[in-house]
């Protein structure tokens, strides 16, 4: 089981000393972020006027209605940024995330998944038309690009703090998250191998298998990121449809033949969130249960709300009107965080688990819930489906990594050796221990999260003044609203380009 965490009197070697050093920075950052995540939530959901409940209509509408691009030459369509952010949501977040969540939270962390993520909707609408407003032309290919850098430079004036954001989303999504898909499919494919517990021969024959899993990631993945966000977006939007369905229907039939245990499951997650028990020191971190803890930061991995992740798809969407592709991203938390990882929950809670449960690591933890199930095949299905989830959220977080680049110096050399260093971190999550990993991925995704939700707030004004423009067109009558900026003057001088007007 993974642990956390981690003895800093371990042997030092270079990976314990970048072990304990990561998490002596993660308890005081999470102590503070935690409420961060939570009060900014809500501040967005009543200045949003609750769109996540009074919009949720018509984010399915907008979704459905954007397959089409009226000028591919300006950029993806609004669905193709959806599948673009879901391919980095839907995937290792809800299998491993959610194991490694109610592992160490019990099943209490569920219900923070759930909170986090209704509340998290307001803070993905803001900051994905924040994208949408302030988006430049990339003087290259003409195609859209943006994200929090994009609105921190413009919006708050801060091209410091935007750097900044920048190359912690570049660490994030181009390097340690790469490790985390990749260490993911290793762990599966090691379970589903057999070689997990007492089975010492087997254990020392993945040793050398583990480099070879890395070296075949490498291979596959680099035809892809070499190829652009373009296909990028066109190969997420074929393979995410068809590999969340057959996740689904696998966890819907599991739940649907235990359908009778399914309350008792639900007033377990429910009494247990609430079941006290400190997860840090200090003044909030002792305020924080473990369930809290593990719920908001396998949530916030999952579907990414508030993280300043999402938006640098979102940006690339040509549509008319910044709360257009807002609401579209709104949707992507629900179907992350409500659908595919409460199924993923339902399978573990339901499932009698292994004697060698103590000895599964994430993925792993899932794998093993699901053959108890619908017996041994579950171990290579999901094996399967975990590969696919994880091999197309590699490309989404490339995609992201690959707009900050541009960002901070749009350079053909220097791009070719970031996909390169791309491709290093996709080996190294492979052949290294999964607490390491997971605890570097929760440090750079809280960096970006604290800096990003300092900027959505600073730049709130502007949310409202685009979603009371949106309301009112929505309540005129009008099916797909258009934003004019020139009727707001101010707001047309913060933002550079002439895309809205």
């Amino acid at each position: 089981m993974y642990e956390n965490p981690l003895s800093c009197t371990a042997k030092p070697n270079f990976v314990e000393i970048l072990h304990c050093t990561v998490n002596a920075f993660n308890a005081p950052l999470w102590d503070v972020l935690i409420w961060m995540l939570v009060g900014i939530g809500l501040f967005f959901t009543v200045i949003s006027g609750f769109a996540q409940f009074r919009l949720f209509g018509q984010s399915i509408k907008t979704m459905l209605g954007s397959r089409s691009n009226d000028n591919e030459a300006d950029g993806i369509s609004g669905f193709q940024a959806f599948v673009t952010g879901l391919a980095s949501r839907v995937g290792v977040g809800n299998v491993a995330g959610v194991a490694i969540a109610i592992g160490i939270g019990g099943a209490g962390a569920v219900f923070w998944m759930w909170l986090i993520a209704l509340i998290g909707m307001c803070s993905a609408l803001a900051e994905s038309s924040l994208a949408q407003l302030f988006k430049v032309r990339d003087e290259h290919t003409n195609r859209f690009r943006g994200g929090p850098a994009y609105y921190i430079e413009q919006g708050l004036g801060q091209k410091w703090l935007g750097v900044v954001f920048a190359i912690a989303l570049i660490v994030c999504f181009g390097f340690v998250y790469q490790s985390i898909q990749s260490n993911s499919i290793a762990l599966a494919i090691q379970s589903a191998a057999g070689c997990v517990g007492e089975n010492d021969a087997c254990q020392a024959d993945w040793q050398i298998y583990k480099h070879v899993v890395g070296a075949v990631l490498v291979v596959i993945t680099a035809p892809i990121i070499f190829g652009g966000i373009t296909r990028v977006a066109k190969i997420a939007e074929t393979f995410v449809p068809v590999m969340a369905l057959f996740y689904l229907l696998v966890a819907l039939y599991i739940v649907g033949v235990n359908i009778d245990k399914i309350p008792s499951v639900i007033s377990l997650i429910f009494t247990k969130a609430f079941t006290f028990e400190a997860a840090g020191g200090g003044l909030f971190g002792s305020m924080v249960s473990v369930a809290m803890m593990q719920g908001i930061k396998r949530g916030l991995y999952s579907n990414e709300a508030g993280q300043g992740s999402a938006p640098n798809a979102a940006a690339a969407a040509n549509v008319k009107h910044p709360v257009e592709q807002g609401v579209i991203q709104m949707l992507g938390v629900f179907v992350d965080t409500l659908i595919v990882c409460s199924c993923t929950a339902f399978v573990i809670l339901l499932a009698v688990m292994p004697e060698n449960a103590a000895d599964l690591s994430g993925v792993q933890l899932t794998q093993a819930a699901l053959e108890s199930h619908v017996g041994a095949w579950g171990q290579y299905f999901l094996a399967i489906v975990l590969f696919m989830f994880a091999y197309s959220t590699i490309i989404g977080n490339y995609a992201y990594a690959e707009s900050n680049m541009q960002f901070l110096k749009n350079n053909a050399f220097l791009l070719t050796l970031f996909r390169m260093a791309v491709l290093g971190f996709v080996y190294f999550g492979a052949v290294t221990k999964v607490a390491v990993v997971w605890d570097m991925g929760d440090l750079t995704m809280g960096v970006m999260a604290f800096i990003n939700l300092i900027a959505i707030v600073l730049l709130s004004g502007y949310v409202f003044t685009l979603v009371k423009d949106y309301n009112a067109q929505l309540k005129a009558g009008v099916a797909k609203p258009v934003f004019d900026i020139n009727k707001y003057p101010k707001l047309a001088q913060k933002v550079r380009s002439d895309i809205w007007k």
